[in-house]
């Protein structure tokens, strides 16, 4: 067992996906607020759909479309320079708007995606094809996923880890939002109802290197075993009492899945918070 947290967690470049509705509002304020607090440059994407056959037959639909998507995306920007932050725009073309958010952030070596969540139900399976789910199957940085009528934490972070790579690295990435944004950090690991010594030992171990990390940063944690059937429960349960209104968690935990799937815990997390969840990826 390492007792250091993995090195991740840079707030440097912030891509904010956008797509004008009404969903996006609150992704929108937060990525801005996000990268004000982290002194982080701030690219406002939005992709207009399309094709070349769809080029070919009506192009004037969309230039049209191309002038109106790059004004408002113009208008984010603005509104975050007048609050201090470095912004640029970023217009792409695609007939999948998740690659070309991925890409974007590939090739600007982003560290976050923020993105919007229309429904729970959007994030049941990442298989259905929701672009929110696919876009944190696809990217190699972290994903915050900011539901409607949300915002950046005011209150506290919560971060879940259960002591794989994954969750050192969450919990990495927690203490340094915190220590940027001077907010109460809780660190939770879940112990399945019937947890052996060995699985509380582990657990243990990994809030003891969270806490660790966070007295590097001057942070102050507050560490939690819990015990529950559901650990996704258990966190957002968790996050409700603490007062937090933000969760951090890793893509996924021990159950060794695909780079192009979510772990249960985490999907369920994003699906039902109601609250901005930050899934933090590392390379694989």
């Amino acid at each position: 067992m390492t007792e250091e947290l993995s090195p991740v967690g840079r707030f440097e470049t912030i891509v904010l996906a956008t797509d004008g509705s009404e969903y996006s509002a609150a992704p929108e304020a937060a990525a801005r607020e996000m990268a004000r607090q982290c002194g982080a440059r701030l690219l406002v994407t939005r992709v207009v759909l399309t094709n070349p056959e769809y080029e070919a037959l009506v192009p004037d639909r969309v230039q049209k479309a191309e002038a109106e998507a790059q004004k408002q995306i113009e208008q984010i920007a603005e509104d975050a320079r007048a609050a201090g932050v470095r912004a640029e725009t970023v217009l792409r073309q695609g007939s999948d708007p998740y690659h070309e958010v991925v890409r974007v952030a590939n090739d600007r070596h982003a560290d976050v995606i923020v993105i919007g969540r229309r429904t729970r139900s959007d994030l049941a399976r990442m298989m259905v094809g929701d672009s929110t789910a696919k876009v944190i199957g696809l990217a190699t940085c972290s994903v915050l996923v900011v539901p409607r009528d949300t915002k950046m934490p005011e209150k506290g972070i919560l971060v879940a880890t259960d002591g794989s790579r994954l969750g050192d690295a969450a919990a990495y990435s927690a203490v340094r939002l915190v220590s940027k944004c001077g907010l109460p950090l809780t660190v939770i690991s879940v112990v399945g109802e019937d947890g052996d010594a060995e699985e509380r030992s582990e657990a243990q171990a990994a809030v003891e290197r969270v806490q660790n990390e966070a007295s590097k940063e001057q942070v102050e944690v507050e560490a939690m075993l819990e015990e529950g059937r559901r650990a996704d429960t258990v966190i957002i349960t968790t996050a409700k009492r603490r007062d937090a209104d933000m969760i951090v968690v890793g893509s996924h935990g021990r159950t060794g899945l695909s780079r192009l799937m979510m772990g249960s815990v985490s999907e369920r997390v994003i699906g039902s918070a109601e609250c901005p969840v930050l899934v933090v990826k590392a390379s694989m």
